[in-house]
């Protein structure tokens, strides 16, 4: 330890010291053992820092891989395409649906069930009489505020039975229009009516449109459909019908959307690549020319070890049993480029091997999935999470060794500065007492000491 020495110039001189940095001269060596503590705590938050961004990445190379992985992922998905887009048009194709052919012929569609009223010009004319609809009847007069076409338009769409009214005005006047809220046969419309206006007359309900069900067959079975949006005839497809043709089939298919895999595949790649990059990067040194954080650590190297050597595990599917027949391959600095010609061409040929390949059990997708289990930030035995573990344990030990060793300091502190005050204080009281001894000599003596 180094020693401090005190400079107090001529004694006699009243100058004192400077108390302040006395103390913190004295203090200095004593607060230099805080910093190794202080330059370990730097370094491992260093760490904390790239491990979080390692973490990240590796949970999104986790959610990449779950895509493919997952029953109802990409593999899952399906499109379809109709031979006559005028006549019916593809939805939506769910992950239920099969891929295959079909062949539909639609022989009519489905009508809503609706009733209009004769014409009134004046659209304001007071009406009497009564309305029943699907068994429910309104009595027209002013008691019940519905004697008018839009006060028994909203006396109607208010009771809640199933139908919707509005009044349709246009050159030849106003009409009253009920359309069942039920498309199909089921939906179809029962009316009665005794209405007639004051000036208008009679006002009786003409038939706009009859209930009728969708007719049609799918690979030559016949079905009905309440709605031109069916949705039960091929399992997991939903299709529109727009017009008929009965002589003229509609050819249906649905394909496995290789597309949507291509793209998650691209996803997977580019996920591993960022994580190959991070590690990488650990490897070497920062622009200072220093050690990057994590640069020899023994996590990184497990990481590294078991993503590499995950790449190239599992049990095969049919024909198979790399990722190179899937178009990946690796390049010299680890990261993986994707050739998506190769690709397609494996699931144009081999749409079931290929997902096999990444859903078997024990399979590639499989085996790849359990290693990023223990290497990203899972709780108990990811690597990622383990090392966070452990640097957290020895920041917090660091962190209350510093607060501990300060806490010490600052008593030391006061102490010093307490008795250097003291000291300081003599010193600068010398020359007055030099001067009372020197008044009591002559005083005494008669010499007076200030002449020469």
């Amino acid at each position: 330890m180094g020693t401090v020495g005190l400079n107090f110039g001529a004694a006699a001189s009243g100058q004192g010291f400077d108390v302040a940095t006395t103390v913190s001269q004295i203090q200095a060596s004593e607060q230099a053992i805080e910093t190794p503590w202080k330059n370990q705590l730097s370094a491992l938050q260093s760490q904390d820092t790239v491990l979080t961004s390692l973490g990240t990445d590796l949970s999104t190379l986790t959610t990449s891989l779950q895509s493919l992985t997952d029953f109802e992922g990409a593999f899952a998905a399906k499109q379809g395409s109709s031979s006559d887009t005028n006549l019916l048009s593809l939805t939506s194709a769910s992950a239920t649906a099969a891929a295959g052919s079909h062949t539909i012929v639609i022989n009519s569609l489905a009508q809503t069930s609706s009733v209009v009223t004769t014409a009134i010009s004046n659209a304001s004319d007071t009406l009497s009489g009564t309305v029943t609809i699907q068994g429910h009847t309104f009595n027209v007069d002013s008691a019940d505020n519905d004697n008018t076409l839009s006060s028994l338009s909203s006396a109607i769409n208010a009771a809640g039975i199933g139908v919707s009214a509005s009044v349709l005005t246009d050159s030849s006047g106003s009409r009253l229009s009920i359309v069942s809220n039920t498309s199909g046969a089921a939906g179809q419309l029962t009316v009665t009516s005794s209405l007639s206006g004051a000036s208008s007359g009679t006002i009786t309900f003409q038939t706009g449109e009859n209930g009728q069900d969708a007719s049609l067959t799918v690979d030559g079975v016949s079905i009905a459909s309440s709605s031109n949006t069916v949705t039960n005839a091929i399992p997991g497809v939903t299709f529109q019908l727009l017009s008929s043709a009965p002589a003229t089939p509609v050819q249906v298919e649905i394909t496995n959307d290789t597309t949507a895999v291509g793209t998650a595949i691209n996803s997977f790649i580019t996920a591993y690549n960022a994580v190959v990059k991070d590690i990488n990067t650990q490897e070497g040194k920062d622009a200072s020319g220093n050690p990057q954080p994590l640069y020899g650590s023994p996590a990184l190297a497990q990481i590294q070890g078991q993503l590499t050597g995950s790449l190239f595990s599992g049990a095969a599917s049919g024909s198979i049993n790399n990722i190179t027949q899937l178009g990946i391959s690796m390049n010299n600095d680890g990261t993986l480029t994707l050739n998506a010609d190769t690709l397609n061409s494996a699931l144009n040929s081999s749409f079931s091997d290929v997902t096999g390949f990444l859903q078997n059990a024990g399979s590639f997708g499989q085996t790849m999935a359990s290693a990023l289990n223990n290497l990203g930030t899972q709780a108990p035995n990811g690597a990622v999470y383990l090392t966070q573990q452990q640097n957290a344990t020895q920041e917090s030990s660091l962190k209350a060794d510093i607060s501990n060793e300060d806490a010490l300091l600052a008593t030391q502190k006061d102490q010093l500065t307490a008795e250097l005050n003291t000291a300081n204080e003599i010193l600068q009281s010398i020359p007055s007492q030099l001067n009372e001894v020197d008044a009591m000599y002559s005083a005494i003596t008669g010499y007076n000491t200030g002449k020469g």
